[in-house]
């Protein structure tokens, strides 16, 4: 869908904006690990496909951030996300939101908040699994 952004009264163009509903899941592995940082990358598929790196800092026994960094075909996305963080045995789990921070190349505009960001992670080698959804503009 595309939305017309306002004319300037200078006499300026109309610029459209992309909206995107994104529905990614992230399969990632353990790339290193600082204190309660885990640093992974791996695949984004979805709407929109490519490399990805996310650092996830335990910040308390029920509290996760994170930042992540995707890499799809004609530029970039960085978001920024807070969750709730639960153990359960060997998997740990954190739900919460993230927000699209900015983007480069197709993606320089990209913004967006309120995603749902929702993962699990294996406990006995640190792989996580993460899925973002949401509206976002670009």
């Amino acid at each position: 869908m595309l939305v017309a952004a306002p004319v300037h009264a200078s006499g300026g163009s109309a610029h459209a904006a992309r909206t995107i509903m994104l529905n990614e899941t992230g399969r990632l592995h353990l790339t290193s690990k600082h204190g309660f940082t885990l640093n992974e990358e791996g695949s984004a598929s979805g709407t929109i496909r490519g490399k990805i790196y996310l650092h996830l800092k335990i910040s308390s026994t029920n509290h996760v951030t994170a930042e992540a960094n995707i890499y799809p075909s004609g530029g970039s996305l960085t978001g920024y996300a807070s969750a709730s963080y639960h153990v359960a045995g060997p998997t740990a789990s954190f739900s919460g939101t993230m927000s699209i921070a900015r983007g480069t190349g197709g993606y320089r505009n990209a913004h967006g908040s309120g995603l749902s960001f929702i993962g699990a992670i294996a406990r006995s080698n640190d792989a996580m699994l993460v899925r973002l959804s949401g509206r976002m503009s670009a």
